[in-house]
């Protein structure tokens, strides 16, 4: 088989890519190793940047996003046992966010795939990339009971943490940047409406909590646990009672319950790998930078290589040139570094590490209640949870 792109990984970035390629008239396959149904379940990321949102409007993709997503001007902070809004719009000149399910994204990108092109292959378990610093990179893969090869131009890895991509550059060029934080996520979805219009971060007594939504009808809520908790320690009356614990202020009501339907533990750790090119095989989403999901940045982070990558190709193909291909990496490492730095100030400042002192406890509510006070200090947090614009970063 012959390509001018060969993809592997048929997520978001992956399956946004090929959409963006296939819109420029480049050529390309996506190489997927679960099943549709597989991918179209897997529940990941929910909140989509400004600059995703109008991605995804651009290829085609934003019809059902823009007929059933939620649209967020803003989110609530709480902490000692006040509320406080940071107002988005106003702080940024009118960007917002999009609460919309990966899941969701997902099924609309493979949609859209299967009707109009390119290529997508699932069940197709990508085993090595061969000669990436070639002019011919070739991807060994295993679909329908036996070994194929795809040769293609160009080599993109959207395979995630733990796929083959990262792994085909070479030990004395590729450098790892990691941090792990000693607690995780307990997340919940609940047949319940929400309690809240906006996202609520809040910092109570026993540490993080977060209330989200899928929909009018779902919500999703994520607490701060320790490292290593098994969620069938956790029944639903124990969880309910620690998010009222937790998003407690003066004044404020408990929240409506409803039956749990999904429990799950996430660790919390940053992963950065760099460079995110060598030779023709790129890097693009969650193979190259993985940030804890404080900051809602990983899916927009791979939405951002994507669109960063497909420009390069449309204009390589349209003028010969391979400048914005060969600058691909530090374009892109500016922004995931940005985000990072972002994702790693939310998450410190938000949760209760488990050798904090009293000390520790008034620094984190002094920078809360700065965030809360200060106009360029609000305008901050604003610019960067709606999404920095990719000609912004520098």
């Amino acid at each position: 088989m012959r390509t001018t792109v060969g993809i592997i990984g048929g997520g978001p970035a992956g399956l946004l890519l090929a959409r963006l390629l296939h819109t420029a008239g480049i050529d390309c396959v996506v190489l997927e190793n679960r099943t549709r149904d597989y991918v179209e379940q897997r529940q990941r990321a929910g909140i989509l940047e400004q600059g995703t949102v109008d991605a995804l409007r651009a290829c085609g993709a934003g019809a059902r996003m823009d007929a059933e997503g939620l649209v967020h001007d803003g989110i609530e902070l709480r902490f000692d046992r006040q509320s406080h809004r940071v107002d988005f719009p106003a702080a940024t000149g009118g960007r917002s966010v999009m609460v919309y399910a990966q899941t969701e994204v997902v099924k609309d990108l493979i949609a859209l795939q299967l009707a109009e092109g390119p290529p997508l292959f699932f069940q197709a378990r990508a085993l090595a990339v061969e000669k990436p610093e070639s002019d011919r990179p070739v991807v060994r893969f295993s679909h329908g009971g036996r070994e194929q090869t795809l040769e293609c131009d160009y080599v993109i890895g959207c395979d995630g943490f733990h796929g083959i991509a990262r792994a085909a550059i070479p030990a004395a060029v590729r450098r790892t940047y990691e941090r792990s934080y000693p607690y995780s996520w307990l997340g919940i979805l609940a047949d319940v409406p929400p309690s809240c219009d906006e996202l609520i971060y809040a910092r109570g007594a026993g540490g993080f909590a977060l209330h989200s939504m899928r929909s009018p009808t779902v919500s999703r809520f994520y607490l701060q646990v320790p490292n290593g908790t098994d969620p069938a320690d956790w029944p639903d009356e124990r969880i309910w009672d620690e998010l009222d614990r937790r998003f407690a202020v003066d004044g404020g009501r408990r929240l409506a319950r409803g039956p749990v339907t999904a429990k799950s533990v996430t660790p919390m750790r940053s992963h950065v790998t760099e460079p995110m090119r060598y030779g023709r095989l790129f890097l693009a989403g969650d193979a190259a930078h993985i940030v804890p999901p404080t900051g809602a940045k990983g899916l927009n982070l791979a939405v951002s290589d994507v669109r960063v990558l497909a420009r390069a190709f449309e204009h390589h193909r349209r003028t010969g040139s391979a400048e914005l291909l060969d600058g691909y990496s530090d374009v892109c490492l500016r922004r995931v570094w940005q985000a990072t730095r972002f994702s790693y100030d939310m998450t410190t400042m938000l949760h209760s590490r488990p050798d904090d002192d009293a000390f520790d406890e008034r620094v984190h509510l002094a920078r809360l209640h700065r965030l809360a006070a200060s106009g360029p200090a609000t305008a901050e947090l604003a610019e960067n949870y709606t999404g920095l614009p990719l000609e912004e970063i520098g």
